[in-house]
């Protein structure tokens, strides 16, 4: 079970989710059977993002010792590629639900498939051979983009009802203006608000995973900011992050970005956040003891997205 990673999928679906919960705040209606189709299709590739990563982490070693690891469950680096031919079968099959459902939206807005191919290429290049980025530091850079302002946007632009033609008419027109403001084109402040804490707390998870691996990470000549940082600085920075994440929603309510009902729900996974800190705060010098902080990280991360989307909500059904 813990080479599946269940509670990792809600990395996939929480930036559905929270888009869903934008669009009903703009329009008051949502289409659920796309929502459920988006959720089903991102798991899918999440899925085929974790066992990649399996795979070509098999090939530099780092994680030789790690006993959750699905290529070492299945008999070790020869089944290597049978998991990478598993992973892109799912990854097909994603990107296969993907289009679908963005050729099949109100609109024609191509937009979205651009910002999740983006968002696909930069789970690829994380891992994935030649780039390896992550064994740079550059885990956390585009996982904030791919999961927060790309992934999250475009859920958005997919998910919108039968006025999206509007959307995809204003981004046309706006095309003259450069790509920037074609991408920003009918997409309100709400949404990038609403992205950017998406993005910070997907990242927190990843940021968490490194925590317990120093050692192995180091041998394998991955910089990861843990490498870097030294578990001391690194539940600082931890703690750091997560009250920036929380004044980041209250920030953008006092810029009339977020509705005040939703920065107040986040609140309700505040709990969640001082848990996880103190957590690191007590075991990060012990690498067997701060191994489940990641799990700390997707409980905040899981209540902070189900907090925001109830409070989008409550402020569309009250007019807050």
């Amino acid at each position: 079970m813990a080479a599946i990673k269940p509670p990792m999928y809600s990395v996939g679906f929480m930036p559905v989710l929270v888009a869903g919960a934008a669009v009903f705040v703009t329009h008051g209606v949502l289409p659920w059977g796309r929502v459920g189709g988006l959720v089903l299709a991102s798991i899918l590739v999440i899925a085929w993002l974790n066992l990649s990563n399996d795979a070509f982490d098999a090939n530099t070693g780092v994680d030789n010792t790690k006993p959750e690891s699905v290529v070492n469950l299945l008999g070790g680096p020869s089944r290597r590629t049978a998991v990478l031919v598993l992973a892109k079968s799912l990854l097909a099959a994603g990107v296969g639900l993907l289009a679908h459902l963005i050729a099949s939206a109100p609109g024609g807005d191509l937009r979205p498939a651009g910002l999740l191919a983006f968002s696909i290429a930069c789970g690829y290049v994380y891992q994935g051979p030649p780039f390896r980025l992550s064994y740079k530091g550059l885990g956390e850079p585009l996982c904030f983009f791919a999961f927060g302002p790309s992934a999250t946007t475009a859920f958005y632009l997919a998910l919108q009802p039968d006025g999206g033609a509007a959307a995809a008419a204003a981004a046309a027109a706006a095309g003259a203006a450069g790509p920037a403001a074609a991408l920003a084109a009918g997409v309100p402040p709400l949404v990038w608000a609403c992205a950017l804490l998406v993005g910070l707390t997907t990242t927190v998870i990843l940021f968490c995973s490194h925590f317990h691996q120093i050692a192995g990470d180091t041998a394998a000549g991955k910089r990861s900011p843990l490498v870097r940082l030294g578990t001391e600085r690194g539940r600082r920075v931890l703690r750091a992050a997560a009250i920036a994440t929380h004044a980041a929603a209250l920030g953008a309510t006092v810029a009339g970005a977020l509705p005040l009902a939703a920065a107040a729900a986040t609140l309700l996974a505040a709990p969640a956040a001082r848990e996880m800190v103190a957590f690191a705060d007590e075991n990060h010098t012990v690498p067997a003891r701060i191994a489940p902080l990641k799990r700390f990280a997707v409980k905040w991360h899981v209540l902070f997205g189900f907090s925001l989307c109830l409070g989008l909500s409550a402020a569309r059904a009250l007019g807050l």
